[in-house]
This record gives structure tokens, sequence and C-alpha cells, in this order.
């Protein structure tokens, strides 16, 4: 059994507990790994969990694993629906930097957040990204969308190429490179994919897509190793060291982080960026580290965010 690096992450925590904690409003944790996942935010320091959800099946389920709630506020919601409608509206009150998916579906969080009088949208496509930790690679890869925008045309993936990118500057990467992913590394009709990272890389060119150096086409092979890349005799500034995996869509992008973790042990952490404040988005089996890792992210964009005044 593959056994993931338990100090991934760390310099984010490090730097989001050197920022300090912000609100966070926590949609139904009503499992034991996001209801320990949420108080784990508190006692790392990197988030002040507001839990909404059943009040007496959250006090149940910590009595169940041993957890203390006594720091912590609940306000009590009848189900996973009117969670996720309390949770976004403590949101867009400003009553909370961070919002954070509990043990409710994704379907039912999303329909929240993007309901247009309610909700929390921008003029920018909402986007997910995946951070991950990879033994064998020296830096974050960041994987963009594997979870909300199933086969997204042209000008979605501007949204979110330009998402991830914003991530990256919230971290500290000033000019993080873009691999734009396809099968192959040359323009080719009837492959799609390869037209959009071809017209990517223009929009970039023309200040479409700003604070990156893009390139693509690239096959996996020819975008995480330069071997590969000279072998084929591609010459890229992005070929052996990107910091952002633009897929194709939702399918590829889903199955590549997947296996990344199951089969590389990578640490991960979920994002979805282009809405009002940062949303810590993870899947239902998500263990409690990879829900701290990615409250410790939404940290550090939600203060970037309150320094500059713009959209997460």
């Amino acid at each position: 059994m593959l056994l993931r690096d338990t100090h991934a992450f760390e310099d984010i925590r490090d730097e989001a507990k050197r920022l300090g904690p912000l609100p966070m409003a926590v949609a139904h944790p009503c499992s034991r790994e996001s209801l320990q996942g949420a108080v784990d935010t508190l006692l790392d320091g990197v988030a002040t969990p507001i839990l909404i959800g059943p009040e007496s099946k959250i006090r149940r389920l910590a009595e169940d694993i041993e957890i203390n709630l006594q720091d912590i506020e609940i306000i009590d919601a009848p189900h996973s629906h009117a969670a996720a409608e309390t949770a976004v509206s403590l949101v867009r009150e400003g009553a909370a930097d961070i919002l954070m998916k509990g043990s409710l579906h994704t379907d039912e969080f999303m329909t929240e957040i993007l309901a247009r009088n309610t909700g929390i949208r921008t003029d920018r496509r909402i986007s997910h990204v995946f951070i991950m930790r990879v033994e064998s690679y020296p830096r974050y890869l960041f994987i963009t969308d594997a979870a909300i925008n199933i086969s997204p045309d042209l000008m979605t993936k501007r949204d979110i190429c330009q998402n991830a990118i914003d991530l990256c500057h919230s971290l500290g990467i000033a000019e993080p490179k873009v691999a734009i992913l396809s099968a192959v590394e040359t323009i080719t009709p009837e492959i799609a994919s390869t037209v959009d990272a071809a017209a990517l890389c223009k929009m970039a060119d023309r200040g479409q897509i700003r604070g990156a150096v893009l390139d693509g086409p690239l096959a996996f092979d020819n975008a995480i190793s330069l071997q590969a890349a000279d072998t084929k005799g591609i010459v890229s500034p992005v070929a052996g060291s990107p910091d952002i995996l633009l897929v194709p869509d939702l399918e590829s992008g889903n199955m590549l982080a997947k296996q990344l973790t199951y089969l590389a042990a990578a640490a991960s952490a979920g994002i979805v960026m282009g809405a009002r404040a940062p949303i810590v988005l993870t899947s239902r089996s998500e263990d409690a580290p990879g829900r701290l890792a990615s409250a410790a992210i939404a940290n550090l964009l939600a203060h970037r965010r309150r320094k500059i005044g713009k959209i997460a």
C-alpha cells in the first residue's frame, strides 16, 4: 500500500496560520470525515468553522467520534438543502469568507452557489482546481477542470485557465506555466482540444489570458518530461516544468487526478474558483487531511481577496 506524504501542503498551512483564521461556512458536515475536517481547520488555526446542518445529528456524531464542539458555532438546518442554502447566504452577506462542502452531494451544493438571485456566482465561469503533491514531481500540480465543467468550450476554457492562474498567484507563484493537454502535440482539426489549445495560446498573446506562460497542445508525456519533449523535437517554455495542467474535459481530468491519487499516492486538495469567495469542494470520500489542506488554500485566497479587493 502506497503512503501519502504526511507533510504535503505544510508550507501552505504555515502561511495560512501566519495570516490568521477566517470564518468558514460548512454545509452539512454530517459524516465522520467532513466533521473531522472542519474541526481540524479550527485546531490548525486556518479557519473558524461555522457548522450548518441538523444540530442534533452533528452533536451525536461528534460524541461518537469524540470531537469537542465547545468553541464552534452551529446553525441548525433541518436537511442538506437548507444547510447549503444557509451556508451560501452567510458568504453572500459577508459573515463568512470561505465556503466548505460537507457530506452533501456536489450537485445539491453547487445549485445553491449558482442560484441567480441568491447564489454567489460572478461573471467568471466557476471551475474546480485539484492541487496535487506527487512525490516524483518537484512542485505542486494544478489540474483543472476535473469536477465541474463537463465539456468546456473555448471561452469556458479561458475562464478555467484564468481561474487556475489566479489561484497560483495567491499561492505565491508569480508566473505559472500552463500546459494545455491533448492526446497529441500538433494541431489536428479532428481533435478539437488541439485547436482550442492553439487558440488559448494566442489569447494569452493578446492579453485575454494574463499572468502566465501558456503552451499547447501538449501530450501528457511532453508536458511533464523535458526528455520526452526533446525526443520529439518540441521546443517549449512549459515542457518539463508545468504548474498547471489544463485538461480537455472533465472525464480526462478526473481520471488523471484519481490515477495520481491512487497509483502515485499523491496528496490532494480541491478548490472552486470564480465565485465571490473560495469554495472548498472535495469528494465525500476525501480524508480529513485533504479537507484541511483545501481550507488552508482557501484561507490564502480569501486573504488575498481582502487585500486587493478582487474576486478569488
